[in-house]
């Protein structure tokens, strides 16, 4: 493998599909599509401020590096690559990625970021301004992810996450296969329309979550106090280790709470008596 050390490179194409490269210390200035249809490309401590860097790209490794913001949109359709101990300042990370691994990584401006990728593993990952991210991915395994931003894991299927932080508005909506454990999910209207949707020993915040969710299943969770109106048209199987403020109109399933602070089946009840609630304490049933 060749070792370039130590350069800075600019303009259009200056690594165009160049194979078996090792970069070290090596700067992308102003430009676009760097390393474009490279291959077996491993960077070290490089610093990417030109556009479009890596796309198209086979078996690439990313080490202890940047990515400024003017390195936006840095990598897409690309196979197989490893990101660790990077920091990535730049917006529009990550589309059409098949294999996509991350460790110790920080994205301080993820918007748009991971859209239509699968494959993808995150090992201690910090999202912030995260809008829309891993939208339409799937087959994700994740472990200790904080994600700040919104929309997260739109129509997203086939999703593993462990120990996570998630504070997103809408987040889960449409999605397919997921399952969190030992997490804490926050933010309004989460998991609408979902599919297969299963929480684990997790604790969730935000008004009227988990409505029209079909097969949501929770397992030893908590709910905040803000967590109210919950699970309206859904079809569910409900452990809840905790007061739950209220409870509007779910079809079908079993509900099992400490205590429910309002049950409501009104006049729009699309199956009455289809959910079965038990409760050690309701109010106003």
């Amino acid at each position: 493998m060749e070792t370039i050390e130590n350069k800075f490179y600019e303009g259009e194409r200056p690594l165009f599909a160049k194979k078996d490269l090792h970069l070290v210390k090596v700067e992308i200035g102003v430009g676009e599509s760097a390393l474009k249809e490279a291959s077996n490309i491993k960077a070290t401590a490089c610093k990417f401020g030109g556009k479009y860097p890596f796309w198209h790209n086979t078996n690439s490794i990313i080490e202890d590096s940047l990515f400024t913001p003017g390195g936006r949109a840095a990598i897409w359709y690309c196979k197989d690559l490893r990101m660790v101990n990077t920091r990535v300042e730049a917006p529009k990370m990550f589309r059409e990625i098949d294999g996509l691994y991350l460790e110790n990584v920080e994205l301080t401006d993820a918007q748009e970021c991971t859209w239509w990728c699968k494959n993808i593993r995150f090992k201690n990952v910090k999202v912030k301004n995260g809008d829309y991210i891993f939208k339409d991915s799937k087959n994700i395994n994740i472990n200790e992810l904080e994600l700040q931003g919104n929309y997260g894991f739109q129509y997203a299927k086939n999703v593993e996450i462990h120990n996570s932080h998630i504070h997103s508005k809408d987040a889960f909506w449409n999605t397919e296969n997921v399952t969190v454990y030992n997490s804490v999910i926050e933010g309004e209207y989460l998991g609408w329309h979902s599919k297969n949707l299963r929480l684990v020993n997790s604790i969730i915040g935000g008004t009227q979550p988990l409505c029209y969710a079909q097969n949501l299943i929770m397992e030893n969770c908590e709910m905040k106090e803000n967590a109210d109106l919950a699970f309206e048209y859904s079809t569910l199987k409900a452990e809840i280790n905790s007061p739950i403020t209220s409870v509007k109109n779910p079809t079908e399933g079993e509900i099992l709470a400490q205590s429910i602070g309002e049950v409501i089946f009104d006049e729009n009840c699309k199956n009455p008596g289809g959910c079965k609630i038990i409760v050690e304490t309701a109010v106003n049933v």
